[in-house]
């Protein structure tokens, strides 16, 4: 029903319904203005030229300013709805504002702390983004409060959006910024005040998105129990109170609806609709004439008017139309403005222009506005409309959300316009109507306004129905429900169907289908039976998930009713990608396409479906087709995919397209062309494609820099056009790296110009991007390569052209170049020359004939190298043949021991032995011969060693026993526990773990020592006494030997290979032991090499994978799926979480309780006969407080920076079950003494320190417990598995950190903590995809063993080349010698000085007795050792080299020569330099 008054009036040529205005209803006598004077000093100067508020404003302000309460404010256009949100804003300044005797009084603005909130403002287009960010920045600024705009075409980096406290959105920029769980994504967990503009636009397309937000915002709120305060702005529309509901605002509160009647200037309506078919020459001629009559009637009323088109061309017509028009019925002195009193001052001014139509249109009183003009035209226009200098100003609508500027009378001529984001011509929105009609109604100058609307009469009704708001708005989520349920998914928030049908109730859907069921196909019997719509959700949330699935973005188990998030589904959620386009991907993607393959398949996308060909537009596509473009287009001119691909291409190519609607259409296509092409190389990267994949890096790069790959890659450059063309013409063969080795003058003289010339292109050329790539092959079993690559830094940074990164991926594919066996992303940043990368690899037999390793920029065009790496001299070493089984046979009472004193001390911790411990059992007590145990960690093994000292003590006890172990708290472990023996056993046991152990022969004597203390006596001149009298060395925890453990046992070997030395090794089960039984002396009978999992307690190892790069993206994937493996747990046992760092222990711990929360479970891990009360009371003597609230969810945090106390107390709690997970960081797994029934890891990388920036013993950096750092370290760089050690600066920089990843002995390590006697446990590793298969390798096989003594578990340092500094003329492939480890070296020189090594074969004979002489012969390749040219003495020759590499690197320094002068100082350097580069080219073995 029409308002009381409304008038009908047809016409011959049209039909115009005209509204009055509403009567306005006179205030209350509560009701008084809020005087701006009266404020605080916060509110009064944000406020500045107000006097007072108006009436709606006054009426929310006690709301608005003094309570949190959600609000929703619908209101006329132009009721101040603003200044309403700016309340809500200075709302939250005054909270997050220090207050009381530590505030200043200076200003507000002092006390505001700025970090600790962001307020979001979504606004329904960009335009008005841009307006509302300019009105707020100026508003604030004397508050110091940033306001900026994060849209489409404005991008924030992170720096500003840390510094920014307003941040000024779109609907759809805010969904993809929220789901992200980090970067922009973090913005969200400090959001306080949410304000959506516009929020009456729920039932457009666009709506859906809105839907998506607001109920992701609601459940962050309840979630993480925050204050988020959500403020709704909105036109009158009648359901109002469903909004509110939506929006959880209270309807007593928080809810204020104030109707037309509160318009500060009255509007008076009128709705034309032209008879005549649409868009013919009759209707048309119609709306042309009633908008000339209606603005002729407005003029003579003297009254100015704004006539609003829908483009930039439509306006100067619409003007010339208006102004013939008057010419012909002889009224264009009506329109004359000569009179004004500046109007001579103001045609002076507009003679400066040179927009000759704004010029002639002036003359006669009419004006023009659109975008398109310079800024200083619409300025004059602004300036002279508001002067009333025009009477008649045609603009387009950016006038009206850009700029505030009234007219009496606004008429709207037509209502289609063209939508480039459809591709078609679409009607006016209600939005865009009731903004234009906001600008009819001068206040304060009159009393009324009118707003005309000409559409043509098949629209009248819908426009005069949306605007008086007749009809309710309903939810328009179905339709992009099933991306909204992806982009869920992938951000972790909904993982089952029942998380789905939440989530559901939280939008407007939910609010409608309850209010008005049968709209939505829901029958009335189903709303009565199920008031909650459980079941129609349920069924929504699969209907979706089934289309999730057929796509294959998501996992959905049946029974379960668990999601899973694909490759496909998380990469469409994070580029915005449709699921109907991933359809069409999954049929059109394969691994080899060529650069018009991959813009054939792009262009199919359907997110381009809105793009249609029209008639008038074909001509120009096929000039385009013919003349410019370089790729195929299969599809032609004449379908929608076609032009899509011929505008793309067009666009690259920087072609020139006149068609306005064409150059719409290319604006849109390249915008979004540029995103699916992002979307389509994550996707392969994900599929591992090689070719498919830098064909899309290509195209992607080509479209953001719209430039062909085939172009010269110094186009990138802002080089003169002179300088670009000439270089193609006559340089165009030549690459960035062979321009940057020649001169400038020569370069000047190459591209025909000048020196100076020469001088631009030579900077250009050594700032573009490249590196020398170098690698080494270190075989790591009969199937596993890994392969090390240094990537050295070539080019000059410039960081007004690099920035803070230059991003770059670097990959190996196979020698077909069509699978990527590992991938890697990285960064160049201005303080790294190089970056060490660590790749695994499969390699069957026969291996194939190369691989090759491929360099990519990810932002620069023919930024790219490759190097192909042969394996004609690989050789791999052969699978192990030294198996032991693990027999099935009864095991050993402890009575087998035959002595009753040991009896009674193991009686009570155990009464039999397990099934290894039995097999290995006579050989450990009822023999003399060397022995080697290679077994599963926790399983024992120590107990044969102890086995074995107490036979050799019983048998002959004036031999002292002698036990070595890698780490310092295993020593003192081991050492506590034999402690307990030595008084009933009559033993004297010793620990030494200084820098130098102080052995000496005593009968019944057992000395622990740690390498390092033993390395320490050896080279003391030891006591040949107790190397005569030792019995027995024990070697525990050989999988972590390293360079001072193996040449401490190897000087052992040595020194007593006359001796009866009995030597005992343990490891943890290893992928081959027979060298390293042989290097022990061991005979192959007394060798038990047992595997992983060959053990008698249950232990089931998981793992799960995840294609994020590493990043804090990447963690925050793995919290959802971490919390559903610790819920598998029953509820009295517990589990251990190992975190990459302390820091993360807390962010970890605080994820997991967001977890438990978004279950509206508050207990989270605490048991179930716990009590909160008695814990709190507990918890009173904790010190660190900020880990209570963890606490009194069971979860605890342990690391070493810790308070003692709390350590022990944490320890304790969790040792009575109080407390059911412990997040404890990576290096603790060296030291932890509890055991879980879960084990799970989180992530296996971690950024080091630098070595320089770290404490460091030698070489090695402290990376575990303090003083086992060398352990670790080795630990960390020889098992294989430390496969990318990131970015490694070797300059000074912030930048120079270490991505380092876990090595597998931690691994092994914290499986072992998950072993507990008697019951089962489950070790649960989370990582990313390209690390799990080579993790459960080794967890499943064993740990590959080398040796380190070479020092060739990195490449060495690679000196530059002396030629061409930054870019060296090819790539040098091959390793540089290796002078040895540290602790080699020092020996090595230590022994010269002593002159216990005179000579080459002392030497020799030394090394012959390590463990690197037993694996040169087995595994060749990974020593440098080129067997297939140096056949069977291939390994003297090479340890004959090493030895004489040692003897040059600790030969002693030369006396001082005699000073030179300084120029031959510089000849000499000279000569060095030339020889240098002889050497570093010469081959090496």
């Amino acid at each position: 029903m029409l308002p009381i008054g409304t008038t009908r009036v047809q016409d011959a040529h049209w039909e115009e319904v005209t509204i009055p205005p509403a009567r306005t209803v006179p205030p209350k006598e509560t009701e008084e203005p809020v005087i701006i004077s009266k404020l605080d000093p916060l509110a009064r100067g944000s406020f500045p030229g107000y006097t007072s508020l108006n009436r709606v404003q006054s009426i929310v302000f006690k709301t608005a300013y003094t309570s949190n309460e959600n609000l929703l404010i619908c209101a006329p256009t132009g009721a101040g709805k603003t200044d309403v949100a700016m309340l809500t804003i200075l709302r939250v300044l005054d909270q997050y504002s220090t207050k009381g005797p530590n505030a200043s009084t200076a200003s507000p603005a002092v006390n505001i702390r700025r970090d600790d909130f962001k307020i979001i403002y979504v606004a329904p287009m960009k335009a008005l983004a841009a307006e509302i960010t300019r009105k707020l920045g100026k508003r604030l600024k004397w508050l110091n409060i940033i306001v900026k705009e994060l849209t489409g075409d404005m991008q924030l980096t992170r720096a500003e959006i840390a510094e920014t406290q307003i941040i000024v959105t779109t609907p759809e920029k805010w969904d993809v910024v929220t789901r992200k769980p980090t970067g922009e994504g973090e913005l969200a967990s400090k959001v306080k005040l949410l304000i959506i503009d516009e929020v009456h636009l729920l039932n457009e397309d666009r709506g859906a998105v809105i839907e998506t937000i607001v109920a992701r915002t609601l459940r962050q709120v309840e979630s993480t129990q925050s204050l988020i305060r959500i403020v709704g702005l909105s036109a009158t529309l009648p359901n109002y109170i469903d909004v509110a509901s939506f929006l959880h605002v209270s309807p007593y509160q928080g809810l204020f609806f104030f109707d037309s009647s509160f318009r500060p200037v009255p509007l008076e309506q009128h709705f034309i609709g032209v008879k005549g078919k649409p868009n013919s020459a009759t209707s048309k001629k119609n709306l042309d004439q009633v908008t000339f009559d209606k603005v002729l009637d407005l003029v003579r009323q003297g009254h100015q008017v704004m006539v609003f088109v829908h483009a930039r061309k439509e306006t100067v017509k619409t003007a010339q139309a208006l102004r013939q028009a008057a010419i012909d019925e002889g009224a264009l002195e009506d329109f004359d403005t000569s009179g004004h009193p500046s109007f001579e001052l103001f045609r002076r001014d507009i003679g400066t222009s040179r927009n000759k139509e704004m010029k002639e249109l002036f003359a006669q009183g009419f004006g023009i506005h659109h975008a398109g003009m310079l800024r200083s035209d619409r300025n004059m226009m602004e300036r002279m409309f508001e002067a009333r200098a025009i009477n008649v100003l045609c603009c387009t609508a950016t006038l009206a959300w850009g700029v505030n500027l009234p007219a009496h009378a606004v008429v709207i001529k037509g209502t289609q316009l063209y939508d480039p984001g459809k591709g078609a011509f679409v009607d006016l929105s209600v939005l865009d109507v009731l903004q234009i009609f906001g600008r009819a109604g001068r206040p304060g100058l009159e009393d009324s306004g009118e707003g005309y609307i000409c559409t043509t009469q098949d629209k009248l009704d819908h426009y005069l129905d949306a605007i008086t708001a007749q009809h309710p708005i309903e939810s328009a989520f179905v339709g992009g429900m099933i991306d909204a349920l992806n982009a869920e998914i992938a951000l972790g928030t909904v993982s089952s169907v029942d998380d789905g049908v939440q989530w559901i109730g939280y939008t407007y859907l939910f609010v409608r289908m309850k209010r008005n069921p049968f709209a939505y196909g829901i029958p009335y019997d189903e709303l009565s039976n199920d008031p909650g719509l459980r079941t129609r959700r349920e069924d929504l949330i699969k209907a979706a998930a089934k289309k999730l699935v057929e796509a294959r973005m998501i996992g959905f188990n049946e029974m379960t009713q668990a999601f899973t998030i694909t490759d496909l589904g998380r990469i469409a959620a994070k580029y915005y990608i449709r699921h109907s386009s991933i359809e069409i991907f999954n049929t059109k993607f394969k691994p080899i396409m060529s650069e018009a393959d991959v813009l054939g398949m792009l262009s199919m996308s359907t997110e381009f479906d809105q793009i249609q060909v029209r008639e008038s537009e074909l001509e120009e596509l096929q000039t385009l087709l013919e003349r410019v473009i370089p790729c195929e287009v299969a599809d032609g001119t004449d379908t929608s995919k076609g032009k899509v691909n011929i505008l793309l291409q067009g666009y690259i190519s920087n072609a020139y397209v006149e068609d306005f609607a064409l150059v719409s259409d290319t604006a849109y296509a390249a915008q979004n062309g540029g995103r699916i092409a992002r979307a389509l190389l994550e996707i392969a990267l994900s599929k591992k494609w090689a070719n498919v994949t830098a064909t899309l890096m290509a195209v992607s790069k080509a479209i953001e820099k719209r430039m062909w790959p085939f172009e010269h890659p110094l186009k990138q450059f802002r080089l003169s056009a002179d300088v670009l063309y000439n270089l193609q013409q006559y340089a165009d063969e030549l690459s960035p790296a062979e321009l940057a080795a020649m001169r400038a003058d020569d370069l000047g003289k190459l591209i025909h110009l000048n020196e100076h010339h020469g001088k631009a292109l030579l900077a250009a050329a050594r700032q573009f991007p490249s590196a020398l790539i170098s690698y080494a092959l270190r075989p790591l079993g009969a199937e596993l390569l890994r392969l090390f690559v240094r990537v050295q830094r070539a080019f000059e940074w410039n960081a007004a052209l690099h920035g803070n990164s230059e991003p770059f991926w670097l990959w190996v594919e196979d020698h077909n170049g069509v699978d990527i066996l590992q991938s890697s992303f990285m960064q160049f940043k201005p303080g790294t020359s190089v970056i060490e990368v660590d790749f695994v690899i499969p390699v069957r037999d026969p291996p194939p004939p190369s691989v090759t390793i491929r360099f990519l920029s990810d932002t620069w065009l023919g930024a790219e190298d490759e190097v192909v790496v042969s394996f004609e001299k690989l050789k791999m070493p052969l699978p192990s043949t030294t198996r032991t089984q693990l027999l099935d046979i009864p095991f050993l009472p402890i009575s087998a021991l035959h002595h009753p004193t040991l009896e009674n001390l193991y009686e009570h911790r155990f009464r039999v032995l397990n099934g290894i411990q039995t097999q290995a059992f006579w050989s450990a007590y009822n023999n003399s011969q060397c022995m080697l145990l290679s077994a599963p960690a926790s399983s024992g093994k120590s107990i044969i060693g102890q086995l074995a000292i107490w036979q050799a003590i019983i048998r002959d006890p004036k031999r002292p026993s002698l036990v070595v172990l890698p780490l310092d708290s295993d020593a003192k472990d081991y050492y506590t526990t034999l402690k307990s023996f030595s008084g009933p056993m009559q033993l004297t046991v010793s620990l030494h773990t200084s820098s130098a152990a102080r052995l000496s022969r005593r009968e019944r004597n057992i000395d622990v020592v740690t390498p390092k203390s033993l390395m320490g006596w050896l080279e003391t001149n030891p006591d040949k006494s107790y190397l005569n009298s030792l019995g027995l060395v024990v070697c525990e925890g050989l999988e972590l030997l390293d360079p001072v453990y193996e040449l401490a046992v190897s000087i052992l070997l040595h020194s007593t290979q006359t001796l009866p030395v009995r030597f005992i090794g343990i490891t943890t089960s290893l992928s081959d032991s027979a060298d390293l039984a042989r290097w022990l002396r061991v005979h192959d009978d007394e060798l038990y090499d047992f595997r992983p999992n060959d053990r008698d307690q249950s232990l089931s190892t998981t793992s799960q994978a995840f294609t994020i790069p590493p990043s804090s993206a990447l963690f925050k994937a793995m919290v959802r799926p971490a919390h559903i493996a610790l819920r598998t747990i029953s509820p009295n046992e517990a589990a251990v979480v190992f975190v990459p760092s302390r820091g993360q222990c807390r962010t970890i711990a605080h994820d997991l309780i967001t977890q438990c929360a978004i279950e509206m479970d508050t207990r989270g891990f605490l048991p179930p006969g716990a009590s909160t009360d008695e814990l709190e009371a507990r918890l009173s003597q904790f010190k660190d407080r900020s880990l209570i609230d963890a606490m009194m969810h069971g979860i605890g945090v342990l690391n070493h920076g810790m308070l003692t106390s709390d350590r022990l107390f944490t320890l304790e709690l969790f040792a009575d079950g109080i407390l059911r997970v412990l997040v404890v960081p990576r290096e603790m797994c060296w030291t932890l003494p509890v055991r879980a029934t879960l084990v799970l890891v989180f992530g296996t990388q971690y950024m080091r320190i630098p070595a320089r920036l770290t404490q460091t013993t030698g070489s090695s950096t402290r990376m575990g417990p303090k003083k086992d750092s060398h352990v670790v370290q080795q630990a960390n760089d020889t098992t294989g598995s430390n496969a990318k050690s990131g970015s490694k600066a070797q300059s000074s920089g912030v930048d120079d950190r270490e991505l380092k990843k876990y090595s597998v002995h931690e691994l092994v390590r914290m499986q072992g903590l998950a072993v507990r006697h008697g019951r089962a446990g489950r070790f649960h590793l989370l990582c990313q995809a390209e690390e799990r298969d080579t993790y459960m390798r080794f967890l499943e096989e064993g740990l590959p063993l080398e040796s380190a003594l070479m020092g060739n578990e990195r490449l060495p340092p690679r000196e530059e080349k002396a030629s061409s500094p930054l870019h060296p003329q090819s790539n040098d492939k091959s390793p540089d010698p290796y002078h040895g480890s540290d602790a080699l070296r020092e020996w090595f020189a230590g022994r010269r000085a002593a002159s216990s090594i005179r000579g080459k074969q002392d030497a020799m004979d030394m090394l012959s007795h390590t463990y690197l002489w037993r694996r040169m012969q087995s595994n060749p390749t990974y020593y440098d050792v080129d067997v297939v040219e140096g056949g069977e003495k291939a390994q003297d020759a090479a340890l004959s080299r090493f030895v004489d590499r040692l003897f040059e690197v600790t030969a002693p320094p030369a006396p001082s020569p005699t000073p030179v002068p300084a120029t031959a100082n510089a000849q000499q350097a000279s000569a060095s330099g030339v020889a240098s580069e002889a050497t570093k080219a010469a081959p090496t073995a």
